[in-house]
């Protein structure tokens, strides 16, 4: 058995395209909507993210405003910016590029934007209506992860899920949006005892633990998708995932490639939170 690739880049150009559509829907109607991104710093990483978001908000319709800001920002100072951006009427959303330098809070940044504008979906309120099953803004990979499974129609409902990793980034939300769909949701993490039997019951894997191809080919259940969410670089420089692909590829139904896999995603799907809350806001 070889498994389906699951093809981010196609799927995340869909759903770019759905969104400029959306997006000019708006304009048409004089609504422009607008994305403000914070750079604190000079992260070569960081920098390369925000000038991919702000291409494709470009090319979707959406119309990015970027803001960067010294590495030796004060709290004070970019508790100040957000706090414009939320009082600002033209801005839809507000996304603070982490990670910030080590002097900032980042918890007290995200904390600070308004959740109406929060299309990161990491504010506590927006964190709470997800976990209540009744989301308003998703973080962006594990509503990419969902939108990947519906793609090859991934049976969800009723199905045993294993997500590898629990931060409030990936692990945590994706868990909640798969048991608000009905699966049955283990958590995996460091601490799990009998990880590779956990990873052998599921019929859905998502692998968002930051440790190179951790998980091994006979891992995976005859039949499984797997999403592979991590984005590792070797000592000879290739990138890779947390799932050992050429192996995992012999038994899953479907997989995701690193990169080209859930990556794509991200971005996608934060345009389409931020054509969402111009609508909420305006439309």
């Amino acid at each position: 058995m070889t498994a389906q690739l699951i093809d981010g880049t196609a799927i995340s150009a869909r759903l770019r395209a759905e969104v400029a559509t959306a997006a000019n829907e708006l304009r048409a109607r004089g609504i422009v909507p607008t994305l403000a991104v914070v750079l604190v710093g000079d992260d070569p990483a960081s920098a390369v993210y925000v000038r991919a978001k702000t291409k494709a908000a470009r090319e979707a319709g959406v119309e990015p405003r970027d803001h960067k800001l010294p590495a030796n920002t004060t709290q004070a100072d970019l508790m100040a910016l957000v706090q414009a951006l939320n009082a600002d009427p033209v801005v839809d959303g507000i996304l603070v590029q982490m990670p910030l330098p080590s002097q900032l809070d980042s918890e007290a940044v995200i904390r600070a934007i308004d959740p109406g504008k929060d299309v990161d979906g990491l504010h506590p309120t927006n964190l709470g209506y997800l976990a209540g099953g009744k989301p308003v803004f998703v973080p962006c990979t594990p509503k990419g992860c969902m939108r990947l499974l519906r793609e090859v129609h991934a049976q969800v409902e009723g199905a045993r899920a294993v997500v590898l990793g629990r931060s409030l980034l990936v692990g945590k939300p994706v868990a909640m949006l798969l048991q608000n769909a009905n699966a049955t949701v283990t958590m995996c993490h460091s601490k799990t005892r009998d990880l590779a039997d956990e990873v052998r019951r599921a019929d859905i894997v998502v692998a968002a633990i930051g440790r190179p191809q951790m998980v091994r080919g006979d891992w995976i259940k005859e039949g499984a998708v797997v999403l592979d969410v991590g984005i590792n670089r070797t000592e000879d420089g290739k990138l890779v995932g947390d799932v050992d692909f050429a192996g995992a590829a012999q038994r899953a139904r479907a997989i995701t490639p690193v990169p080209k896999g859930v990556g794509p995603m991200t971005i996608a799907c934060l345009l389409e939170n931020t054509v969402e809350a111009a609508r909420r806001r305006r439309g």
